[in-house]
């Protein structure tokens, strides 16, 4: 049974039902359908005396093209604590369109771990999606007809910052030019992804509307002639962008196949993004349960890395425990048996028994436990199990992990067995809890924007060291001439590899990380560092996931999701 098939099989507990468990009142839901749900702001007042859940994050090595199961692993141990006894919550980020339609596929899980309704999930969900998109559009129409009429900011041209955002992946639109009319010049422009949109960061980091509006108000979207800063309060768009994300900004209510709830909402990349989903999912999430489940994207030195050093920075929240997803496939990756490539099958030295590499690619491992343990935070290690991984290639993954320095391992098969697969992960993820957690950030708000960066790539990717391009030098200094030296930073670069380059697998040393670019993203409160050869508008590829989407033309449902 596909996993589309496995998903519609199951009939979904009323929303209504699901936020009664979780200890929300029915005007604390905005029913969108009999499934899903947004939940009120209002709710966090009247939960604020409840004891606060345990805090779980879920990364991971650095995956294949095909991923490592980050999401199926949160969605299992959420229903693996609930199986064991205990009231869990999943949080996620909403899928992106870009990856639905193009390589990737959808993010709302797999086998019987998945979030439902999948097609609802993977596609527009609620439209906050949507909402992000236009919010960012309008501020940038309302940059370009300040110029048309007249640019009383004297706001220079050539210093705008602030691109356009598209949903879908679209190559072409990296690099446009906007032609005025009436005699006012042109301009070089871009588009970003929407997920890379600081408008979907602004979302994400939001503590309440009323936050949310001062930091879209505090957006940077040029510089005058003379240097000094233009922001969308400048322009007087920032008020009409919170009025478009004010549904947008409660988050989503949904569950797993086995009735656990769960929370999907935001979606920033976390490759060129900060990759976590909202704080306030998880806020109202952590005064509902006894565990609280959430996942940061791609591997320990992007996602976690980024959840450590922004998210938690500006949450408060400190986490208890963070899990380090692996498989044997990406392990043997790492230890050189083989490639892979999305569309094609699997290299036998991947697939089949090969301990050599295996033994090799145990190296990645260890540098993503020592990522999690230097903010002083318990690593636990997940297994996540294949049918055809040879059982002694398992038990040496994990005798391995606990060698390198996680705290407990466990192979779990959850994408097979569901929460029941899970109960041995949640018990030791329980049981990791409990351990002192002593959650401090890598380096301090203080810092030079340099030594952040370079902290980071070393401690992070065990890079030899930084190197700055000269547009890199320029914005650097720039942003701390502005005052914003005292940002986090938000690094953009390949998830593939610990390093820049996605073909340097296992644990590489000696390399230099370049830095081409520096964006100020004052609203969200970050800086982001690009390295050299990063995208932030994606490209579909040769044969794109969307050639099979299409609508039943007997039942009218969709199909061809994956």
């Amino acid at each position: 049974m596909s996993d589309f098939d496995l998903a519609r099989s199951v009939t979904p507990r009323p929303i209504i039902e699901v936020g009664e468990g979780l200890g929300l009142r029915p005007d604390e839901l905005i029913p969108y359908g009999r499934w899903k749900a947004k939940v009120s702001l209002t709710c966090l007042d009247r939960l604020s005396n409840r004891p606060r859940a345990r805090y779980v994050l879920v990364t991971a090595i650095n995956p294949t093209p095909l991923g490592e199961g980050k999401t199926t692993t949160s969605i299992g141990l959420a229903m693996g604590l609930c199986r064991i006894g205990h009231r869990a919550v999943v949080t996620l980020r909403q899928p992106s369109l870009g990856p639905v339609f193009g390589i990737k596929g959808g993010g709302a899980g797999g086998g019987r771990t998945q979030i439902i309704p999948q097609e609802d999930v993977n596609l527009h969900l609620t439209g906050d999606a949507h909402a992000v998109a236009a919010s960012h559009n309008l501020l940038s129409s309302f940059v370009d007809n300040h110029l048309f009429h007249g640019n009383p900011l004297n706001l220079d041209p050539d210093r705008i910052t602030w691109p356009r955002a598209m949903s879908v992946s679209d190559r072409a639109l990296r690099q446009v030019r906007i032609e005025h009319t009436e005699g006012v010049s042109g301009r070089h422009a871009q588009f970003v992804i929407t997920e890379a949109s600081e408008v979907m960061a602004i979302l994400a980091l939001a503590s309440n509307p009323t936050d949310l509006r001062q930091r879209l108000g505090r957006i940077l979207v040029g510089l005058t002639r003379d240097g000094q800063p233009v922001t969308a309060e400048d322009l007087k768009c920032a008020g009409a962008m919170t009025a478009l994300l004010k549904d947008a900004i409660c988050p989503n209510l949904l569950q797993t196949l086995e009735g656990t709830p769960a929370f999907v909402h935001t979606g920033p990349f976390g490759n060129i993004a900060h990759g976590n989903c909202s704080i306030l999912a998880d806020a109202i999430a952590l005064r509902c349960a006894d565990y609280v489940v959430t996942e940061a994207g791609f591997g320990s030195e992007l996602g976690a890395e980024k959840f450590f050093n922004i998210k938690c920075r500006v949450s408060g929240c400190n986490p208890d425990a963070a899990v380090v997803v692996i498989t044997l496939r990406a392990l043997k990756l790492h230890g050189g048996g083989g490639a892979v490539k999305a569309g094609k099958p699997l290299p036998p030295g991947l697939t089949g028994p090969n301990r050599e590499a295996l033994v090799r690619g145990v190296a990645n491992l260890e540098q993503h436990i020592a990522n999690v343990k230097a903010f002083g935070v318990p690593a636990v290690v997940a297994i996540n199990a294949f049918p055809t991984d040879p059982e002694d290639e398992l038990q040496y993954a994990r005798e391995q992990a606990l060698t390198v320095g996680a705290v407990a391992a466990a192979v779990s098969t959850h994408w097979a067995d569901g929460g029941y697969g899970a109960e041995e992960l949640a018990r030791v993820v329980v049981a990791a809890c409990v351990k002192p957690s002593e959650y401090a950030p890598l380096y301090a708000e203080s810092a030079p924007i340099k030594q952040k960066i370079e902290t980071i790539a070393r401690r992070m990717y065990g890079a030899a060291g930084v190197r700055y391009e000269e547009q890199a030098e320029t914005q650097i200094e720039a942003a701390a001439k502005l005052g914003f030296g005292h940002f986090p930073i938000c690094m953009a670069k390949t998830p593939f590899s610990l390093s820049h380059e996605a073909t340097l697998k296992g644990r590489p040393t000696g390399f230099t990380v370049p830095i081409k670019e520096l964006r100020i993203m004052a609203g969200a409160g970050f800086l982001t560092a690009i390295c050299s050869g990063i995208q932030l508008m994606p490209g579909l590829p040769k044969r794109p996931a969307g050639e099979r989407i299409d609508l039943d033309p007997g039942t009218g449902q969709i199909i061809g999701l994956s």
